[in-house]
């Protein structure tokens, strides 16, 4: 089972208009991990995570 259907069954992932909504906190391992269950599949958390002016996580890591 993958952590996104996991997170659905224990309660942490509900759907609220059409949307998945965190019920509380969770700690991921890694951006790509918190992205993949986001997505809904495989994700690059350093380049799908962004700030409010569209700079990816790499790119506010290297600075």
């Amino acid at each position: 089972m993958n952590m996104r259907q996991r997170l659905k069954d224990e309660g942490v992932l509900e759907v609220k208009d059409d949307a998945l909504v965190f019920t509380r906190d969770v700690e991921f391992t890694s951006p790509s991990s918190a992205a993949a269950v986001i997505h809904g599949g495989h994700a690059n958390g350093l380049t799908a995570w962004k700030d409010k002016k569209g700079k990816t996580l790499k790119e506010i890591e290297s600075l």
